[in-house]
């Protein structure tokens, strides 16, 4: 087992390698951490941070990314993700098919501005779950410094905070697509729904929160040690789901559960 260390020379020495890098930026831990890292190494004039501009991200991360990388080449395309059938529809292995398209459109703007060389932010514990994306990303060619390296999302918070990268303590964002259940149509309507929930969760205080969508029923997920404290908003909280369309606003008592709409797919 690799120290930290050794994993951050391991990182170090891929980089290296690298004349110059286009970045697939969402403004996350990760792609802000290796946004800032490969900077030091290789100079901020040799990275483009390529963010993508799709109702799955949040108005908030979007600014965030912006002045993130505000020191930096930085440009936005759009996805247009509802006009990808395989999306909309929402089958099981939509993210390989959203990656697909959305990482060719990278690919093809990063070398129209003379960057070969495509980059993300996966790391090694995206490979712990189920993520049919990273084969979209292998075919692809895209690399992942900070899966090569070895290191995982904890590391990479540490690293963070050690080189005095802002994002170090930032909670964790998902793609918001994945709050919908597998086979539920996916449109733009439900996805707003979703992130003006999650907005007001976090405004109550509550950043780790999850708004699952299922039609009708609202499934909040937030950290075990969060559930006592936000009862004394349930009145609140079932009044502002309901002006966003919700009958019932539920409590999932498991507490929040990286990637919890994958219990239902069967793997074996």
């Amino acid at each position: 087992m690799q120290s930290i260390d050794e994993k951050e020379k391991n990182l170090i020495r891929i980089i290296k390698g690298y004349d110059k890098i286009a970045l697939a930026f969402s403004g996350g831990v990760d792609s802000s951490f290796l946004l800032y890292f490969a900077g030091e190494i290789i100079g901020r004039e040799n990275i483009l941070a390529i963010t993508v501009n799709m109702s799955m991200h949040t108005s908030r991360e979007k600014r965030e990314s912006i002045e993130l990388a505000k020191d930096f080449k930085h440009i936005f395309i759009d996805a247009e993700e509802y006009s990808l059938r395989a999306f909309v529809e929402n089958s099981k292995d939509r993210c390989y098919h959203c990656k697909k398209d959305i990482f060719n459109k990278i690919k093809s703007e990063a070398k129209k501005r003379g960057f070969l060389i495509v980059c993300d932010g996966t790391n090694r514990d995206d490979l712990d779950d189920y993520r049919p994306g990273l084969i979209a990303l292998r075919e692809l060619d895209i690399k992942s410094p900070l899966k090569e390296a070895g290191l995982g999302k904890d590391e990479i918070r540490e690293l963070s905070k050690k080189h005095g990268i802002p994002t170090w303590n930032k909670p964790s964002k998902a793609c918001l697509a994945s709050r919908i259940p597998y086979g539920t149509e996916i449109t733009p309507e439900a996805i707003k729904t979703v992130e003006n929930c999650e907005e007001y969760l976090i405004n109550l205080g509550y950043p780790d929160s999850r708004v699952r969508h299922h039609g009708s029923i609202a499934r909040i997920e937030i950290p075990v040690k969060d559930i006592e404290s936000i009862i004394k908003y349930r009145k609140e909280i079932d009044s502002f789901f309901k002006s966003q369309g919700f009958l019932y606003t539920t409590l999932d008592l498991a507490g929040y559960n990286m990637g919890s709409l994958n219990k239902e797919i069967d793997l074996k």
